[in-house]
């Protein structure tokens, strides 16, 4: 089979592409035929590393996270059934020498997760690390809920820093699948009108006027959860518009690793922060965020596509470092490689 490798850290001219067996799934494994492999900003981290040329903990790592494709073999303690079900795949190569840039991938069952006749591929390999990051940062408000459905978020203001990407674009569909008035920053009216496509009631451009007027206009009592981006250049904006007992959830930085708070502003007001890494979530919580996506996907909840405000962006499998390249470089959409 052809799969996309790399032996050690660097930039995208350390991927290569090779030619190895397939392996048989083992307990509790199924051995997924790949079709679309999606690509995260974890994934070029991963690959580049903190220096270029460090070892990695195996010998050869085959890059990206998530993907979609069809089941077609599975180790024991595994229905027989699942031969030929359509699947949609998460965290396959976190502390594991297997992602999903290759022709079949085996993988426990469990990260394996039926995808509806009704969902596309490409829906398949976008949801994973996005889907599973908005979900948590829509559940771990001190409000709840710690479940997603519909109505669940009905009462609540939601408010997604950069809502153009990948992490933004399924907050806002999920949030407002369960129910939530959702509420976008962007920074150009392009991603304002990919904003608006997928759901959100406004798009506020921050960089055309004064964005925290603007929202506090919009919701006098204040945002009850911000899905943030950008917690140190958005810290005094989101301050601004929190309500009193909201949540910043904050599944990433803006460059650098320190923010400053008021702690007696944050304390009076009973503020929280929650940050967000999926992969060390705890195993329940998980659970619950791929049992809920997965319900929501079945609803139609979480589409794909410039109509919806996600642009898709194609490469096949041999320039999977050129689609690393293009998410690390801030491309406006998802990037996706083409197995099969």
């Amino acid at each position: 089979m052809r799969a996309v490798v790399y032996s050690h850290t660097g930039g995208p001219e350390v991927i290569r592409l090779v030619e190895r067996p397939a392996r048989e799934p083992g307990p509790s494994e199924v051995r997924v035929k790949m079709q679309v492999s999606g690509v995260n900003p974890t994934d070029w981290k991963a690959r580049r590393g903190s220096r270029a040329g460090a070892e990695l903990p195996f010998p050869e790592l085959v890059p990206n996270q998530d993907g979609a494709g069809t089941i077609d073999a599975v180790g024991d303690g595994v229905a027989e059934g699942r031969v030929g079900e359509r699947v949609w795949l998460w965290e396959a190569a976190w502390q594991r020498a297997d992602g999903t840039a290759q022709e079949f991938v085996v993988i426990p069952s469990r990260q394996a997760v039926r995808l509806p006749d009704a969902a596309s591929m490409d829906v398949g390999a976008s949801l994973g690390i996005p889907a599973l990051t908005a979900h948590r940062c829509l559940t771990v408000s001190e409000l709840g809920p710690r479940t997603l459905a519909p109505r669940a978020l009905h009462a609540q203001t939601v408010l997604v820093a950069g809502g153009a990407g990948a992490v933004g674009h399924a907050a806002i569909q999920l949030a407002c699948w369960a129910g939530a008035r959702v509420i976008c920053t962007v920074s150009s009216d392009e991603k304002a009108g990919l904003a608006l496509s997928a759901g959100a009631e406004h798009a506020i451009n921050y960089r055309a006027g004064e964005a925290a007027d603007e929202i506090r206009a919009l919701v006098p009592k204040g945002i009850d959860v911000i899905v943030e981006v950008a917690p140190a250049g958005n810290a005094v904006l989101d301050r601004a518009v929190l309500a009193p007992n909201g949540t910043v959830a904050v599944y990433a930085t803006d460059g650098g690793s320190e923010l400053e708070l008021n702690v007696r502003e944050l304390m009076s007001r009973n503020l929280r922060y929650q940050f967000v890494l999926v992969y060390t979530v705890p195993g329940a919580e998980k659970d619950q965020a791929v049992a809920d996506v997965a319900v929501a996907v079945a609803d139609g909840a979480l589409e794909v596509g410039e109509h919806v405000g996600l642009p898709l962006h194609r490469f096949p499998l041999e320039r999977t470092g050129e689609a690393h390249d293009a998410v690390e470089h801030g491309v406006v959409g998802k990037v996706l490689v083409d197995i099969s």
